[in-house]
């Protein structure tokens, strides 16, 4: 009797062999993936039918009580779509990664090393609610040669059925195995992804903190993992009040239940001139103030923070603000707080903000910039499959090079390694072009 642990197993291993196929096309035919899915996206018909099924998946989130910022991450419209299908063509100008030589040393004559990139072959991508990142995350996938397991939440489950079908067209039509890029539906089928150790290489988890948690508890594939944003942005004693207060602003409001917006606001005693600026600015944008005692000394109308505000990720127009003790007092805030996502200073004190940059233990750490620019798109990198806040293989933004690895080739001529060593043949470690 076929179990569906054994159908799942089957699929991913023909996703697998497809994944091998896409990896030898060569660059000129990747990349004219990417254009044509980019067309099939922009056809008047196909966008009717993805925002049909969008407009389904909302109306029935809405009546079954989705969270406000899940709903907010739901939706999906022409100019959303519009992004998706500009990094598709950014992902289908960039050169070629998968078989670039990273390393060519000759260890002797006749004895040449080379590293060279290679996908990393079946990638498992587990997330919540943004339709829109099944087309980037497939993108990302085709451009670095690998097969993809795609599993998105079930709130958006019609709009992933119309995008899906779509990939598998273009898949199709250019001779490939649409099994490349196989959409997953159930939660029992997760699971039987989460086990498929040796099979699949990485998985990616897009999600809250606990559901991230869940995935990496529950699978010894390694799991790159794309969870809670609690992003900071310190308005330094010598921050220029108007500038604080434009990317306090962009930080919170362009997109409020995005990971990568500003939730806590921290601001120097002798901040206090920017500080009134950013309070001003916020209120006009309709954003909730929840402020420590400090903060509501100089704005007595708004909400009292409680402990619980600092290091929460609020996903809606709300924002955490709170005093802190010069450099060093937002050091150890965002050190105790801060979820290692993006992280930002305003200041005109060049020192000041050398010292943050250096110090501070995150993704991302701008000076004097907005810190919903962490974003794989607009890094320049097309797309993303999700911001890692992990250190290991790869941090931020996770693009191309994120989804490869590398393999050492050696060519020889008979060589030994018995003739190498004290008092015998040396090495010549020579790096070559």
């Amino acid at each position: 009797m076929t179990t569906n642990e054994d159908a799942i197993r089957a699929t991913a291993v023909a996703a697998k062999q497809a994944g091998g196929k896409l990896a030898r096309l060569g660059p000129e035919r990747r990349s004219a993936l990417l254009r044509a899915l980019a067309e099939a996206l922009r056809d008047p018909r196909h966008r009717q039918a993805i925002f049909a099924a969008n407009a389904a998946d909302l109306e029935r989130a809405r009546a079954e009580g989705v969270a406000s910022p899940l709903v907010k991450r739901l939706g999906l419209d022409a100019g959303k779509l519009d992004g998706v299908c500009d990094g598709l063509d950014q992902l289908a100008a960039m050169p070629d990664l998968v078989g670039g030589v990273t390393l060519r040393r000759e260890l002797d004559e006749g004895l040449v090393l080379e590293r060279v990139t290679c996908p990393l072959g079946l990638l498992g991508v587990v997330f919540e609610s943004r339709p829109d990142a099944l087309v980037q995350i497939v993108g990302l996938a085709w451009k670095s040669g690998n097969a993809v397991l795609l599993k998105g939440g079930r709130e958006a489950l019609g709009t992933n059925r119309a995008l899906s079908q779509i990939v598998g067209q273009v898949l199709s039509g250019a001779g490939l195995d649409p099994r490349a890029a196989v959409l997953l539906e159930g939660r029992e089928e997760v699971n039987a992804v989460l086990g498929l150790h040796g099979l699949v290489e990485v998985i990616v988890a897009r999600g809250s903190s606990e559901f991230v948690r869940h995935i990496q508890q529950s699978s010894q594939i390694p799991v790159m993992g794309h969870a809670a944003g609690v992003c900071h942005l310190y308005v330094h004693a010598a921050a220029d009040p108007a500038m604080a207060a434009r990317l306090a602003v962009d930080g919170k409001t362009t997109y409020p239940a995005a990971c990568n917006a500003t939730e806590t606001l921290l601001w120097d005693a002798g901040a206090g001139a920017a500080l009134d600026a950013c309070l001003a600015a916020l209120q006009k944008a309709g954003v909730e103030i929840r402020g420590d005692a400090a903060t509501r000394a100089r704005a007595p109308g708004i909400k009292a923070a409680g402990d619980e505000d600092f290091g929460f990720e609020f996903g809606a127009n709300v924002i955490a603000i709170k005093q802190v003790d010069g450099l060093d007092g937002a050091l150890v805030h965002i050190a105790a707080h801060g979820s290692k996502h993006t992280e930002a200073i305003v200041t005109e004190d060049a020192a000041a903000a050398e010292r943050f940059l250096a110090e501070v233990d995150a993704a991302g750490v701008y000076h004097n910039a907005s810190t919903r620019f962490a974003d794989g798109y607009r890094y320049g990198l097309g797309a993303e499959v999700g911001i890692s806040t992990d250190k290991l293989h790869a941090r931020g933004p996770v693009g191309i090079d994120g989804l490869l690895t590398y393999r050492w080739l050696l060519r020889g001529h008979g060589q030994e390694t018995a003739a190498y060593g004290p008092g015998k043949r040396a090495f010549r470690h020579r790096d070559l072009p």
